[in-house]
């Protein structure tokens, strides 16, 4: 396939190499001296399941020089998708599929404001990795998984040609009978750990050990399953022990990516996890009092990133 990879950050680096290394051909988008690192060096990923290098690499700051694209794999923040959109739209054929694999559960939503929902699947992923330094990609730990499905809920032709797409080059994946179900049930994993753990500036294992913060983890995680069945989201009632065994799993230094961001004093993804509970549950009338209480806490360091650093690199 022609692929493109819109974000080459932690996501989009890891899952561009494994289709690049199974000889598809993928154009990595990023932007400033992370780009220049690739175009010079390659793209280089360090993995607990194998190292690879991609070189030479297709790496371009404009999609637009890409032509006949069958896949997009946006892999950009979810404050970012909007404007990643509107660029999107304009390399698009007939043929062209795209899915985001951003955290949060309105990304198709907000793609489908800008672009025509017949190109959009949804999907998400499963993975640790970030950016060890320009032009080089990390997995640190959890097995890479791709989950994906048309809005429709439906198998088509394309959603089986991806499904062997993501086989023939070793990514485990999971061609979803219900993505919206599937969506909100990472959406809890990840709302689960990151912004607690912002706040908090502690590990994965640090918070588990703590029992106030673990009762806290686990008031977040009942919010979030409250408001997706309000909205009328299908979730096992077995889910919330389902996803705390995963999280328990993880290397006891584990950190999230919004996280990290915060941290690092840089924008994140709070108002599409944190955030977008708090404001779901208050449309629909579900009390979510620890995601409130986060969410405000966090909320000032979230508006003060924005100010001091208002573009960011892809």
């Amino acid at each position: 396939m022609n692929i493109v990879i819109y974000g080459t950050g932690g996501v989009g680096g890891y899952f561009g190499v494994r289709l690049a290394q199974a000889e598809n051909t993928v154009t990595f988008i990023a932007r400033g001296k992370h780009l220049e690192a690739i175009q010079k060096n390659g793209l280089q990923l360090k993995s607990i399941k194998g190292d690879y290098l991609v070189f030479p690499v297709n790496a371009t700051a404009n999609i637009s020089e890409v032509t006949d694209i069958d896949l997009i794999l946006v892999c950009v923040k979810t404050w970012q998708l909007e404007a990643a959109a509107k660029e999107i739209k304009q390399v698009l054929n007939e043929k062209t599929m795209v899915i985001s694999l951003l955290n949060g559960v309105n990304n198709a939503e907000v793609l489908g404001e800008i672009i025509d929902k017949k190109y959009l699947l949804g999907g998400l992923c499963k993975v640790v990795s970030k950016i060890e330094d320009y032009g080089i990609i990390n997995h640190i730990s959890f097995e890479p998984t791709v989950v994906f499905g048309e809005l429709a809920n439906v198998k088509s032709e394309r959603a089986l040609l991806l499904e062997k797409l993501f086989l023939n080059a070793g990514i485990t994946n999971k061609l979803a009978e219900n993505i919206q179900t599937e969506i909100w049930a990472k959406f809890l994993f990840i709302s689960t750990i990151s912004a607690i753990g912002a706040l908090t500036r502690a590990t994965i294992g640090e918070m588990l050990a703590s029992p106030e913060l673990k009762k806290m983890m686990h008031q977040t995680a009942e919010e979030i399953v409250a408001v997706a069945k309000a909205k009328g989201v299908y979730l096992s009632d077995s889910l919330v022990e389902q996803q705390f065994k995963m999280i328990e799993s993880q290397p006891y230094e584990t950190t999230s990516s919004l996280q990290r961001d915060i941290m690092e004093g840089k924008p994140s993804e709070l108002e599409a996890q944190t955030g977008t509970i708090v404001k779901m549950g208050i449309e629909l009338g579900i009390p979510t009092p620890v995601n409130a209480f986060i969410y405000a806490c966090l909320l000032p360091q979230e508006k003060n990133s924005r100010v001091r650093r208002p573009k960011t690199e892809v």
